[in-house]
């Protein structure tokens, strides 16, 4: 249904927050001779206007803009052949079917999807179009995951037995889901889904296996209701205008942020979001503490702990095989300071920058018989995710070459999700879950 101008690609955007900002500013700085961005779509005419403005700072004429209701249209008015989805992530599901049964092929934010039986829709209007969708899990692009997965694929460590995977958010960072529509479990599927999918990704790709049984325990312990107990709670909705969050280190203050004024205050009027929801607020039914044990198709188990109210931010990764050892450690912000506390993690929108607060990445690998070997890798930024982001881009809109296979399809994004699933489903069971059980893939 769609034509290519000169050559280029022709992209539109459906979901015009924070999260679409990295993809515009790709399309039209970087990859510009490859791609183009031909239209938005969005509930919310006020974001989709500032997100014009920001090409006019950018040298980019401004692109027309529909409402999320003449999507189908939009689709065939602009000739598009990719449509990137960056909207509330219960909602993927609806533009992506809907792009691929008008012959668009799809890039989707992670996760890509809430749920096994939008999923099911997902990977059946894949099936019945020939289409494509691709989910941007940009971490399997960060040249640290990149060298790891060299080295286990070339058996540094032999025949992989156990990872051990832990992740911190911090209290700046992992505050913020809290803040926001990620709040409701109904919109995000929980930090299982919208952020684990990322690492239960990066294992599956890793290991080169799928999860197979899922055991899993989780709480809210430190948000919504939980910080009147640990004394932390302040009696606000939100924070804009709210004096009893003038000093709250967990507040969100975006009339100081030019970029969140004009993209969620200035455009609450239209849809009545609340960008800075208080975060011991009720309403939450999320879980910030999860713990997670996994078995795949290999043998091999991981355990995985997602922290979201950590003093500093990173991760770690072991992976124990046959013939030793390798370890990962990436510390992002060493503390989070009290001027930045109630700001965004790097600059006013999530990602674009690394955090003000030092950081470092180690990556040793520890061989039966032998001293340990620091593996220097290359590449390695703290800003875009580790040089993540520049990277992935350079794939989905640039034409790059991919020989380590990074570009998730669907079926990926459909077992990312099956892990985070289960997990949710065992928090409520206090059962193991046969991944098999939620949905079933070929």
């Amino acid at each position: 249904m769609s034509s290519r101008t000169g050559g280029r690609t022709r992209h539109a955007v459906v979901g015009t927050g924070a999260r679409a900002e990295m993809f515009v500013r790709a399309l039209v700085r970087a990859h510009a001779d490859t791609a183009e961005l031909v239209a938005f779509a969005d509930v919310n005419q006020a974001r989709m206007d500032a997100h014009n403005r920001w090409l006019g700072e950018l040298g980019h004429a401004p692109v027309p803009t529909y409402r999320a209701d003449e999507f189908a249209a939009m689709l065939a008015k602009e000739r598009v052949d990719t449509v990137l989805v960056t909207t509330v992530d219960a909602t993927h599901d609806e533009y992506i079917v809907a792009a691929l049964h008008a012959g668009c092929d799809v890039v989707s934010e992670k996760p890509m999807t809430v749920d096994a039986p939008r999923c099911r829709r997902i990977l059946d209007a894949v099936a019945e179009t020939g289409r494509h969708v691709t989910v941007a899990f940009n971490y399997r692009y960060n040249p640290l995951h990149e060298q790891l997965r060299r080295l286990l694929a070339d058996g540094a460590v032999g025949e992989i037995g156990s990872v051990h995977f832990e992740w911190l958010l911090d209290v700046r960072h992992g505050a913020d889901y809290f803040r926001r529509w990620h709040r409701d479990k109904a919109n995000s599927g929980g930090l299982m889904v919208h952020k684990a999918s990322h690492h239960f990704d990066l294992v599956n790709w890793w290991l080169d296996a799928t999860p197979v049984e899922v055991y899993a325990a989780g709480r809210l312990f430190f948000y919504g209701d939980a910080g009147r107990r640990h004394g932390y709670a302040r009696d606000y909705a939100r924070a804009h205008d709210a004096p009893a969050a003038a000093d709250d280190p967990f507040a969100l203050r975006m009339a100081e942020h030019p970029r969140l004024r004009e993209l969620y205050l200035d455009a609450e009027a239209e849809d009545g979001y609340h960008r800075d929801q208080n975060v011991f607020a009720p309403g939450v039914t999320i879980e910030d503490d999860m713990a997670v044990l996994a078995r795949y198709s290999t043998g091999a188990t991981m355990t995985y702990h997602l922290t979201a109210y950590a003093p500093w931010e990173g991760y770690r990764v072991m992976v124990n095989g046959s013939r030793g050892r390798l370890e990962l450690e990436v510390v992002e912000s060493e503390f989070v300071s009290p001027q930045a506390a109630g700001a965004l993690k790097g600059a006013a929108l999530h990602g674009t920058e690394a955090a003000a607060e030092g950081g470092s990445a180690t990556l040793t690998l520890r061989p039966y018989w032998q001293p340990p070997q620091r593996i220097e890798v290359e590449g390695y930024t703290r800003q875009g995710h580790g040089g993540a982001d520049a990277r992935m881009t350079q794939v989905l809109f640039g034409g790059a070459t991919d020989p380590l296979h990074r570009a998730a399809t669907a079926r990926d994004g459909a077992l990312a999700l099956l892990t985070g699933l289960a997990a949710n489903r065992s928090f409520e069971t206090g059962q193991a879950v046969r991944v098999a059980d939620l949905l079933s893939l070929p």
